[in-house]
C-alpha cells in the first residue's frame, strides 16, 4: 500500500511577523476620460400659445386638509342621514337597555346613599308642586270673591283740591235721581245710596262698636252677599214700622261670643244707641257692622238733613261699559254741582278695576316668589346630586378603567354615569310628585274650597294644576342632565391605564 503523503496545513503568520512591504514603482498617471460623442438632440419644436391663468394664492397645505375633512366629513354625514336597519336599531336599543341597567344595579347597590341623595328633590318638588296650587286657590278665591265687584263704581263726597270752586256740596237724592235716568245715563244698570256711621251696640250686658250702614233692597245684589241665617231687611209698607236690623260675623260673635249658632239670635232685641231693633239675619261677611233701612238710618240714627247722602254704589251695565258709565256720572254731577274743572270737583267717583288689577298682580308676584324660594331646595337637591356622582366616578375608577381596556368608548362611559343621575333625580320626581299630589289632596279635604262662601273667613283650599307637575318632573329630570354631566365627563376621560393603576 503506497502512501500519499499530504501536504502540511498552511499557518497564518501573525501580522506582527509579517515583514513591510518593498516599496513599489510609482503609480501612473491616470488617463483621461474617453469622450463620449453627444446624444442627438431633438428637433425644436415651437411653442403652443397659452392662455395666461390669473394669479391666486399658494395655499397647498390648509387646501389639502379641507380636501381631507371634506372626505371624512360626507361619509359621517351619510352615516347620519341614511335609514338605519331593524337589525342596528336592535343593537342601539340593546346598549341603552344595557346602561339603565348598569344604572339601575348601581343605584340598588347603595340603596341608603341613593335615598339620601333624591330626598332634596322630593322635597323640591312637593314643594314646588304644593305651593304653585296653593298660589292657584288663592287667584281663584280672590277672583270669585271680587269677580262680582269688577264693575262696580263708587261715589263718596271730597274736600275741594283747587281753588275759586265754592264750598263743596253733598251728595243728595236729587243727585241719586239724576244718575238713575237711563237718558243721560245709559250704561248704569242700578244705583244705591248709602247711610254709614259708628253706632255703638248693646245686646243685654255686652256693648260694642259697630259700623252702621243704612241701605236699600239691592244692597246684597251690588255687594255680592248672602244671607246666612234668616231673612233680608222687608221693605214692604206694614214693616216700615218694624225697626229691623242684619248684622255682620263679627258683630254676632262681639255680642254673643264666638261659637254662637247664626239661627239662634233670629228674633233677638238689639239696641243702636237709643233705639231698639230685631235682628232680622245675619250676613256671611265676617265684618263688624249692622245693616238697617235706608231712610231709617237717616231718620233715626245719623241725624242727617233731610236728601243727604253718604255714598252712591253704581253698578255698570258690564265690565266693558265702565268707561262709559264713570264719564256719565261725571257729567251728570259736574252739570249738577256747576264744577268747571276737575280740580274743583267735590266728589271723587272710583272703580275697583285698578284695585283688582294692583291685587291680582301682588297674588301673582307672591306666588312666583314661594316658587323662588321651593326651587332653591331643587338646586340643592341638584348638587348633592353631583357631589355623589362625583364620588361614585372616584370610587369605581377601576371599573372604568376595567371597561375601556375591553373595548369600552368614552361615549358608553358617558351614557353609563348620566344614565345614573337621570335616573336617580327620575326616582325623586316621581317621589315628589306623588308627595305634592297626596298633600294638596289632603288640603283640599280639610279647607274649604276656594269658590265656595266659607273660604271667605278661612285660607282657601290649593288648586292642583297639571302644568305645575308636568314642570316640576321635567326639572328633575333636567338637574339630572346637569349634575351628572360633568362627572360623567370626567369619567369618559381617564387613560385606562391611570384608571387601572388606581388604588
Amino acid at each position: 500500500m503506497t502512501v500519499i503523503p499530504q501536504p502540511a496545513p498552511s499557518v497564518p503568520t501573525p501580522r506582527y511577523l509579517t515583514p513591510p512591504r518593498a516599496p513599489g514603482p510609482a503609480r501612473a498617471e491616470p488617463r483621461p476620460p474617453a469622450r463620449r460623442r453627444p446624444a442627438p438632440q431633438p428637433e425644436p419644436v415651437a411653442p403652443t400659445p397659452t392662455t395666461p391663468r390669473p394669479d391666486r394664492p399658494r395655499s397647498p397645505a390648509p387646501q389639502q386638509g379641507l380636501n381631507r375633512r371634506e372626505k371624512t366629513r360626507a361619509p359621517q354625514e351619510a352615516s347620519r342621514q341614511r335609514d338605519f336597519s331593524p337589525f342596528e336599531r336592535l343593537i342601539v336599543a340593546g346598549l341603552a337597555r344595557e346602561s339603565l341597567r348598569a344604572a339601575l344595579y348601581s343605584i340598588s347597590s347603595n340603596r341608603l346613599r341613593s335615598l339620601l341623595t333624591t330626598v332634596g328633590i322630593i322635597v323640591g318638588i312637593a314643594a314646588v308642586i304644593v305651593l304653585a296650587a296653593l298660589g292657584n286657590g288663592m287667584k281663584t278665591h280672590f277672583n270669585t270673591q271680587f269677580s262680582r265687584l269688577a264693575n262696580q263704581i263708587t261715589i263718596a263726597p271730597t274736600a275741594v283740591s283747587g281753588t275759586g270752586g265754592g264750598p263743596a256740596r253733598n251728595l243728595t237724592d236729587q243727585d241719586v235721581a239724576a244718575i238713575r235716568d237711563p237718558a243721560r245715563a245709559p250704561d248704569i244698570a242700578s244705583v244705591s245710596p248709602f247711610m254709614i256711621g259708628r253706632v255703638l251696640l248693646t245686646a243685654g250686658q255686652t256693648q260694642e262698636r259697630a259700623t252702621l250702614i243704612g241701605a236699600n233692597d239691592n244692597y246684597l245684589e251690588l255687594l255680592g252677599r248672602t244671607i246666612v241665617a234668616g231673612n233680608w231687611l222687608d221693605s214692604s209698607p206694614s214693616s216700615s214700622h218694624d225697626h229691623q236690623a242684619v248684622l255682620g260675623q263679627q258683630a254676632l260673635t262681639l255680642l254673643w261670643g264666638p261659637g254662637t249658632n247664626p239661627h239662634g239670635v233670629i228674633g233677638a232685641k238689639l239696641r243702636l244707641n237709643r233705639t231698639s231693633f230685631k235682628v232680622i239675619g245675619v250676613l256671611d261677611s265676617n265684618a263688624n257692622e249692622v245693616i238697617i233701612p235706608f231712610d231709617t238710618a237717616r231718620t233715626y240714627l245719623m241725624g242727617n238733613g233731610a236728601g243727604k247722602v253718604d255714598q252712591v254704589i253704581v253698578k255698570a251695565t258690564s265690565v266693558d261699559t265702565i268707561g262709559p258709565a264713570s264719564r256719565q256720572i261725571t257729567d251728570i254731577l259736574d252739570d249738577r254741582h256747576h264744577i268747571t274743572t276737575a280740580a274743583n270737583r267735590d266728589y271723587k267717583v272710583s272703580t275697583l278695576t285698578d284695585l283688582l288689577a294692583k291685587s291680582t298682580q301682588f297674588i301673582n308676584f307672591l306666588t312666583l316668589f314661594t316658587l323662588a324660594i321651593a326651587a332653591i331646595s331643587l338646586i340643592v337637591g341638584g348638587i348633592g346630586v353631583a357631589n355623589i356622582m362625583l364620588v361614585s366616578v372616584t370610587q369605581r375608577t377601576r371599573e372604568i378603567g376595567i371597561r375601556k381596556a375591553i373595548g369600552a368608548t368614552r361615549r358608553e362611559i358617558m351614557r353609563q354615569f348620566l344614565s345614573e343621575a337621570v335616573m336617580l333625580t327620575g326616582l325623586g320626581g316621581i317621589g315628589g310628585v306623588a308627595l305634592g299630589i297626596g298633600i294638596t289632596l289632603a288640603a283640599g279635604l280639610v279647607l274649604p274650597a276656594a269658590d265656595s262662601a266659607d273660604a271667605s273667613g278661612n285660607f282657601p283650599a290649593p288648586i292642583l294644576s297639571a302644568s305645575s307637575v308636568i314642570v316640576a318632573f321635567g326639572v328633575s329630570l333636567a338637574i339630572g342632565l346637569l349634575a351628572g354631566g360633568s362627572p360623567a365627563y370626567h369619567a369618559a376621560r381617564i387613560h385606562p391605564i391611570d384608571a387601572l393603576r388606581f388604588e
